[in-house]
């Protein structure tokens, strides 16, 4: 094979039913791309090894036990921002799926998803794109939509260049395309990102984005590029 081999994707496993990990990693095991790295059973666990391991993608039960997802998840984003994670569930509840988004999971499926979805939302949220379960992200949709959007300008609240990032985030752009389109560099796009989320009060991408529908500020497109 010529060329530098690709690095792999590094992923651990938070889920508090063995039998459901060992599931998930034959999955991810014949993928040439992605690779699982440590498996957690609680919450606190994830937490510490998500320090010592470093993962780039995180896939966690949403309901594990001795710490939250949710408390889990802002403790991981807090002393690793890079890493993304991708929150498993067996309900489709929309608060608590938001509370989790707000929290900073960068993506939820349903546990009902079969083996390639759930390939192809650890690929997305891998390169910055969102990652939501069809049904999930319809009754999230659904949810934003029953606020009365904000009859205020943007540019109260973003800079030009930050909406810019965002409107291109709503298209489902990774951010090395949002970087490549504008001509900046991903690290830049990353900072853009951090900015937006501060001044809107939320933690991922899909929280930004469905924070500007609800404010009538984007419209979410419907077509969702595959990630190769």
């Amino acid at each position: 094979m010529s060329g530098e081999e690709k690095r792999k994707t590094r992923i651990l496993l938070a889920d508090g039913h063995y039998i459901v990990r060992q599931g998930i990693r034959r999955i991810f095991e014949a993928e040439p791309d992605l690779e699982v790295i440590g498996e957690a059973d609680n919450g606190e666990q994830a937490v510490r090894l998500a320090g010592q391991l470093k993962p780039d993608v995180i896939v966690m039960e949403a309901r594990l036990g001795k710490l939250s997802s949710v408390e889990a998840t802002r403790r991981v984003k807090a002393h690793h921002p890079d890493a993304a994670i991708l929150l498993l569930t067996a309900y489709d509840e929309t608060n608590y799926i938001a509370e989790l988004l707000r929290s900073g999971a960068a993506g939820c499926l349903l546990k009902s998803a079969d083996g390639k979805q759930l390939v192809q939302a650890i690929r997305s949220i891998s390169h910055g794109i969102l990652a939501l379960d069809p049904t999930v992200e319809e009754k999230m949709l659904r949810h934003a939509f029953k606020v009365q959007p904000l009859a205020v300008d943007y540019g109260e609240h973003l800079t030009s260049r930050e909406f810019e990032v965002l409107t291109l985030a709503a298209k489902r752009l990774s951010n090395r395309d949002i970087a490549r389109q504008l001509g900046l560099t991903e690290g830049t796009v990353k900072g853009y990102f951090v900015k937006v989320f501060g001044k809107l009060g939320v933690g991922s991408r899909i929280e930004a984005v469905l924070e500007a529908i609800r404010r009538g500020w984007v419209k979410l497109e419907d077509e969702s590029p595959e990630v190769p």
